[in-house]
């Protein structure tokens, strides 16, 4: 009993500092101005129409989530970080959109079994640190026969490459916390998802970023705005070495990527049928 109540206080204090990263900078701005067309992309593999129940699980300031209300979906938007649902409030109102926001740790939704027509996560649930518990509730508020969209950046894609590059400036993570991009790996979604799905359809496909010009763009907004790049530097503060270390790799992986202005971010876009006796 000890150890469960010792591992519960090690997730909450781990859920308090994903909380907190995101909501370090300005990831709405993120959202808005650098990855704007990914939400949209993924409303569309899910052929989101109105009258559908619609969870976006991880859902930020609504990259996703507006998009699918604007498409006629009833969307309940959750997150853990409260502070970025209530950019997406106040972002869903000057676009005319209406859905329900409420905070939510995607490893424990607080929703009752087959509530939603449709459940996706866009570059969201992918940073739940339990991937199987993750993917275990994406697949029980499901109903039979709904669609289980995601779209993550891949390992191999920049922003998997970012991520390999802040590694190892990273404290070490907590035991048992997966790395997000592997559910830009198919094979690794399918077995989370496993039997429980059909129709599984994977497609690697990119997002065209033309908002740095120049390398140091990119790593200035990224250092300001992006809640995991800062926290990285965070950690850094006292270390002006390695934080130059890690400016000079960022640039050197960004002005690898750079081509003409703009950069290819490759992505994962999954879709899958919810199985079970009911479905249709």
């Amino acid at each position: 009993m000890t150890d469960t109540a010792d591992e519960r206080e090690a997730d909450r204090a781990l859920k308090a500092k994903h909380r907190t990263m995101w909501a370090l900078g300005d990831y709405p701005a993120v959202a808005r101005q650098v990855v704007a067309a990914l939400g949209p992309a993924l409303v569309e593999a899910c052929a989101i129409k109105a009258g559908d129940r619609v969870l976006d699980v991880a859902a930020g300031s609504g990259n996703a989530s507006i998009p699918a209300a604007l498409a006629g979906g009833e969307v309940l938007a959750s997150d853990l970080t409260p502070e970025l649902l209530a950019v997406g409030q106040q972002e869903a109102e000057a676009r005319g959109a209406t859905l329900t926001w409420q905070e939510a740790d995607a490893e424990a939704l607080p929703f009752e079994d087959a509530t939603f027509d449709t459940v996706m996560s866009c570059v969201g649930v992918m940073f739940a640190p339990h991937h199987q518990a993750a993917a275990d509730e994406l697949v029980r508020v499901c109903r039979p026969g709904g669609t289980i969209g995601l779209l993550n950046w891949t390992p191999e894609g920049f922003i998997g490459q970012m991520f390999a590059t802040l590694k190892p400036f990273a404290p070490p993570p907590p035991p048992g916390a997966q790395p997000p991009p592997l559910w830009g790996k198919e094979e690794h979604v399918r077995a989370l998802l496993g039997d429980r799905v059909t129709d599984v359809e994977g497609h690697r496909r990119t997002i065209r970023v033309d908002m740095f010009q120049e390398p140091e763009e990119f790593l200035e907004f990224f250092k300001a705005a992006y809640g995991p790049t800062i926290a990285v530097y965070r950690n850094l503060a006292d270390d002006p070495e390695r934080t130059a270390a890690l400016d000079a790799a960022l640039t050197n992986l960004a002005s690898g990527a750079l081509q003409d202005g703009a950069m290819e971010w490759e992505y994962l876009l999954l879709t899958a049928r919810r199985s079970g006796p009911d479905a249709a």
